[in-house]
């Protein structure tokens, strides 16, 4: 909703990639195709399904043009988009349900692809996972590539006029941002998506402020009118009176002058002023955040999600072009290490090329390696490509959702199959790979003992660790202020984790979201994990706090948080130390 003072315009949405822009509106008409459903005679069912067949084909002739000319002039490791939307494309179920609301509707091809999107939606929407649930832009951005062939209309090209632009538009495409002129682009605003969709991590990729989900702001109205994006908050200013221009300006040097001053613990190593090294690694999904890891000081990869290359699909991928993606996330990060986390999906995580019954309670249904054990054909494919991949540098596998003995030592049989077909083959690996787990299930703390004598290095991944011990759905908005991460149950839990891994003489990680905030930092520093994983953005602020600290004081720290009953007096206490050791690092 839009809220005026004088002519300021205030608006909210999603704080999409961070930063602060200050210039120029330029909205690009990139509205969604309006298109007509009307009834058509059954004798011409079949011409109007030629029709959509044409209008798939030409999309996909495009895609494929667009791809040769982005190799040229953007490198091979931007084209997953491309390719995620070639494979959309190649679905014979998008055409075949299509097709089929033709006939059974008697309704024009494009009504009928129409509705063929609507089941889309409302199928990706009961998705739990947010990362998923915003792949639907990819099915949308193709249905809707398909509409504009079949009328004739195609999406014009972004192309910024002036400096200091800041681009709005309805929907804006990786491949827009691939393709516009990014030396005078500032910033990106639009009507839909999120901070997990294709385009917003493109534009974080490439450090470029972006606010997503702003109702309205495709308006031609306002196209040329002065703006503030903060990427920061997620608001949008248009017409900001001098008052909120001269704070914004301001608020925009702070930044980047903190920007700068983190940039600068790039270069130094993780660890503590008593000389206590840790390793900070980056959370990725593309090619396109490795480079991101690197130039924040990132010292490889810790969680390499592998679940956009099965998604969107009419069947698995094969070993050979797996193989190619995970080569070029690794040559992205060479020569720091990649963990390759294999196939973390069903339940409430779509996976179009595998078919099973609708579960009740998808969370703890047949999903991560319960799925990949249920197939070990298409298992053992992921786990050869991977095996190909350490030939060329420092890889290490990860079995995510391990609950006991029983699944690590089918799915190290299901690797050592994997390796004696390569062996057999004569195709190159390292033999010495690292073959990891992660953490996530009670039971795998209760059995941390028996897993790290089978388990080369633990990694916790905390979001569904602390779902699952304190029995609470973390994407249930009534349920929020039960999602506690220093609940005395889950800092107990990950005592227990690192103890034993030490114990046993292997790495202690943690990749999931705690691991990335700042406030954590201190008691996981404590427990003594060796290695945090995160998201790009935090690691520079991390490594910050790292550095200003010693080990004895994170030490004690952690000690006095294992003494509290309840999460409000562990997160009291440790805002308290935080201010009182380290106020200066949240600044």
């Amino acid at each position: 909703m839009d809220s005026a003072k004088n002519d300021m315009i205030l608006l909210d949405g999603i704080a999409a990639s961070p930063g602060i822009a200050v210039g120029r509106l330029r909205v690009f008409d990139r509205h969604l195709l309006s298109v007509e459903e009307y009834n058509v005679a059954r004798k011409d069912v079949c011409a109007e399904i030629d029709r959509l067949r044409q209008a798939i084909t030409r999309t996909s002739d495009e895609l494929n043009a667009l791809k040769e000319q982005l190799q040229e002039s953007t490198g091979e490791e931007h084209l997953f988009f491309i390719d995620t939307h070639l494979l959309i494309l190649s679905d014979e179920r998008l055409f075949a349900e299509t097709a089929a609301n033709i006939e059974a509707g008697l309704i024009n091809a494009e009504g009928a692809l129409r509705r063929t999107l609507h089941r889309y939606r409302d199928f990706f929407a009961a998705i739990e996972d947010a990362y998923l649930r915003e792949r639907v832009s990819d099915v949308e951005t193709v249905i809707e590539k398909i509409l504009r062939n079949m009328v004739g209309e195609p999406h014009k090209p972004i192309i910024p006029d002036d400096g200091h632009t800041i681009v709005a538009a309805h929907d804006i495409s990786p491949a827009d941002i691939l393709l516009m002129d990014r030396s005078r682009v500032i910033g990106l605003v639009t009507e839909v998506g999120g901070r997990t969709s294709h385009a917003s991590i493109l534009a974080r990729a490439f450090e470029l402020p972006t606010v997503a989900g702003v109702d309205g702001i495709a308006d031609m109205q306002r196209d040329g009118a002065a703006v503030i994006l903060d990427g920061l908050s997620g608001r949008i200013i248009i017409n900001p009176d001098k008052e909120t221009f001269v704070d914004y300006h301001k608020r925009k040097q702070h930044y980047q002058y903190v920007e700068s001053e983190l940039l600068k613990m790039a270069e130094l190593p993780a660890e503590t002023l008593d000389g206590h090294r840790i390793s900070l690694k980056g959370n990725v999904e593309i090619p396109e955040e490795a480079a991101l890891v690197v130039r924040h000081g990132g010292e490889g990869v810790g969680l390499y999600r592998t679940e956009m290359l099965f998604m969107n699909r009419p069947e698995m991928p094969d070993e050979d072009e797996q193989f190619r993606v995970y080569a070029t996330m690794q040559q992205a990060i060479a020569p720091h290490p990649l963990t390759i986390r294999t196939l973390d999906s069903g339940g409430d995580k779509l996976l179009n090329g595998f078919s099973s019954a609708t579960e009740l309670n998808p969370a703890l249904g047949v999903r991560a390696i319960r799925l990949s054990l249920t197939m070990p054909d298409e298992f053992k494919k992921q786990l050869r490509a991977i095996l190909r991949v350490s030939a060329l540098g420092k890889v290490r596998i990860m079995f995510p959702m391990i609950s006991g003995l029983e699944e690590l030592r089918h799915a190290r049989a299901l690797l050592e199959e994997a390796r004696q077909e390569l062996d057999a083959a004569g195709v190159p690996y390292d033999p010495a790979i690292p073959v990891g787990i992660m953490i996530e299930i009670p039971s795998a703390v209760t059995m941390a003992e028996l897993l790290a004598r089978e388990a080369d290095f633990f990694s916790v991944g905390t979001n569904d660790l602390i779902q699952y011990i304190l029995a609470i759905d973390r994407s249930n908005e009534h349920l929020a202020s039960m999602y506690q991460p220093l609940h005395p149950a889950v800092l107990r839990s990950l005592q227990r984790v690192v103890e034993v891994a030490h114990g046993a003489g292997i790495e202690a990680c943690i990749c999931g979201e705690m691991a990335g905030d700042p406030l954590f930092l201190p008691v996981l520093l404590g427990l003594g994990f060796d290695e945090l994983s995160m998201g790009t953005g935090s690691l520079t602020r991390v490594k910050q706090i790292l550095r200003r600290c010693t080990q004895e004081q994170a030490a004690a720290v952690a000690r006095r948080c294992l003494e509290f009953a309840t999460a409000a007096e562990v997160d009291s206490y440790l805002k308290c130390a935080i201010t009182s050791n380290f106020a200066e690092s949240f600044d």
